[in-house]
């Protein structure tokens, strides 16, 4: 069983849940994202959850989908534009029953996948765990900009350890990604999980360690927090490194937001 698949359905639910009390006029709401509303982040998550499953059970045609993005700016759409497109239109309450009802359907087919089948991707093939894995990523990255614009302190359970050790694999990646060499050794983490567990993973005795929150360490990996708004500590030059420019999702080089720019709101936005 691909217990990922059931990690991203309960990450899903989550959000749902979250966003069960909002009236659909507040979908519109503009995150700290890139000015994405609540909308634009329920279509992206939607439709590449469509993508995801496609490259796993119709390669065909998930290709045909990837040529369509591809060939979408030639004919002067943004992403913004084919996600919409792709989501029928959907907004509001309705675009969450479509994306809740959806992945339901993906994670039950996943669920009994071989997790080892190497399947398509926009950037390298990778297993069906590292897809669904990455898939659950990208919910709970994104989600977190729902969260800071609602003005709600979230309280991730202990699936993130999947972000966690796609973050701890990405070490390498943050740097050839940017060109730039790889510095050995690789540090050592030290976290403490949502329910106080102790998770540790490479040499946690020696000079190169990041410790801390795990959640904070997802924050740092997935870009949605900067690393001087966390509570980790940082050991090693290595360390530094890494956590000034980590990124554990495929794509071009991404810098982190700056020092203060992604955080809860002051003030919740009304449900009604």
């Amino acid at each position: 069983m691909l217990s990922q698949a059931d990690d991203l359905l309960t990450e899903i639910h989550s959000i749902a849940d979250l966003l069960a009390p909002l009236a659909d006029p507040l979908f519109e709401t503009v995150t700290a994202f890139k000015d994405w509303t609540i909308n634009d982040v329920l279509r992206h998550l939607h439709v590449w959850n469509h993508a995801a499953f496609l490259s796993y059970a119709q390669p065909e045609d998930f290709q045909a989908f990837m040529a369509r993005v591809q060939n979408s700016g030639k004919a002067g759409q943004s992403m913004r534009d084919v996600e919409r497109e792709a989501s029928d239109g959907l907004g509001g309450q309705a675009l969450v029953r479509r994306w809740v009802a959806y992945a339901g359907e993906m994670c039950s087919a996943m669920r009994t996948a071989d997790p080892a089948k190497r399947v398509k991707w926009a950037g390298p093939d990778m297993s069906v765990r590292s897809s669904v894995s990455a898939r659950l990523m990208e919910t709970w990255a994104h989600g977190q900009e729902i969260y800071d614009v609602l003005g709600v302190e979230r309280h991730s359970g202990e699936h993130i350890r999947n972000i966690v050790v796609l973050g701890y694999n990405t070490y390498g990646w943050t740097f050839r990604n940017r060109r730039l060499a790889v510095p050995e050794p690789t540090p050592g983490l030290r976290l403490i999980s949502p329910t106080g567990e102790a998770w540790t993973y490479g040499d946690i005795q020696g000079e190169e360690l990041v410790s801390g929150s795990a959640e904070a360490f997802c924050q740092v990996v997935t870009q949605v927090r900067n690393i001087a708004d966390t509570s980790l500590e940082v050991r090693g030059a290595n360390a530094r490194a890494w956590m000034a420019i980590a990124q554990c999702f495929a794509g071009p080089p991404n810098d982190p937001p700056g020092p203060g720019t992604r955080r809860i709101a002051d003030r919740q936005v009304p449900a009604r």
